[in-house]
């Protein structure tokens, strides 16, 4: 039973390889018929262009027939317009108000697990941190400064912590802000 089911699978797709293999194309349109139909097109728009004359001031004459829409045809003058239409190759995130954003200087070129906490200074009026970035910079920072690459700002230094919040805007300009805790490290088998 099974094999017979196998033989009949077998022989319908040898049937269906066969029929494919045919040399003439089904209804479809060739390299040659392609040529033709934009060498007919050339010639269309060349008397209908005349010496002297642009493409915007070419004119049906009522005696002359309609070209035929295909894959090289123009069918009526059309000049695109890009005026109040947004530029494809550009984020649609992007937003060029014209006015320069302060930088976040070089702690804002990295991301929060990127940077650790070397010492804090915290038992004071105004407490402060050394933050180290992945190249071995140090960095002071103090409660109100800008901090990693998703507008964080330090909103309290504890006695081995520096609380950040962190600003996310998603796709459709919703704003979410998180609390991320940087630790000092504590060395290993010291």
């Amino acid at each position: 039973m099974v094999v017979r089911s196998v033989g009949i699978v077998i022989a319908m797709a040898l049937v269906m390889i066969l029929a494919g293999c045919n040399e003439d194309p089904v209804g479809g349109t060739t390299t040659e018929d392609f040529a033709a139909q934009r060498d007919k097109l050339k010639q269309a728009l060349a008397k209908k262009k005349g010496p002297g004359k642009g493409p915007r001031a070419a004119q049906r004459q009522p005696d002359e027939p309609e070209l035929e829409i295909g894959y090289a045809g123009a069918g009526k003058d059309y000049v695109y317009d890009s005026n109040d239409k947004r530029d494809p190759f550009r984020s649609f995130q992007f937003v060029d108000d014209g006015v320069p954003k302060p930088g976040f200087g070089p702690l804002g070129d990295f991301e929060l697990g990127q940077l650790s906490v070397v010492a804090v200074l915290w038992d004071t009026s105004k407490p402060r941190a050394l933050v180290a970035d992945p190249g071995g910079r140090s960095f002071v920072v103090h409660e109100g400064s800008q901090i990693g690459k998703n507008n964080g700002r330090v909103i309290h230094i504890g006695d081995n912590l520096v609380l950040v919040k962190e600003t996310y805007v998603d796709f459709e300009g919703n704003e979410t802000t998180k609390d991320v805790e940087l630790r000092i490290r504590r060395s290993q088998g010291g």
